[in-house]
């Protein structure tokens, strides 16, 4: 279960899929869109929050373990990953669901610990090539 509530007074506490790396993420509902405000360390991403839900969706109908493939936005992403999923014109919001240009990728990065600590995924922990599934 995730520790925090997901607020920005009390945010999830998250490691990344390696687990080299703690960082926060909470809901920011009265953004438009509402977002989720992840930081690490000194920078902060926003993602569109409906990304939990589509991306649980889509992981259901992988219906198998998927490569997470985290990159930066400038860097392409791997054909067939959470990343290249998160970017893709194919997705419900039809491209990025990273909102702060220049800070749009490491989707694959961030978002999967934070399924998995709300219980709608599992993750591997590897040193690399992390992958996820959905929990149903």
């Amino acid at each position: 279960m995730a520790e925090g509530s997901g607020t920005k007074q009390d945010p999830w506490q998250l490691t990344t899929p390696p687990g080299s790396s703690s960082y926060t993420m909470y809901r920011d509902d009265e953004a438009d869109p509402p977002a989720l405000v992840c930081v690490v360390g000194s920078t902060t991403l926003r993602y569109r929050s409906r990304a939990i839900e589509d991306l649980h969706a889509w992981l259901v109908e992988q219906g198998d373990w998927v490569p997470l493939g985290a990159a930066d936005e400038k860097k392409p992403a791997a054909e067939g990953t959470v990343e290249a999923w998160g970017r893709s014109e194919s997705n419900p919001v039809g491209g990025w669901y990273g909102l702060r240009n220049g800070y749009r990728g490491r989707f694959g990065m961030y978002l999967p610990p934070l399924l998995e600590a709300l219980g709608l995924a599992e993750l591997t922990h590897d040193a690399r090539n992390n992958r996820m599934r959905a929990r149903t």
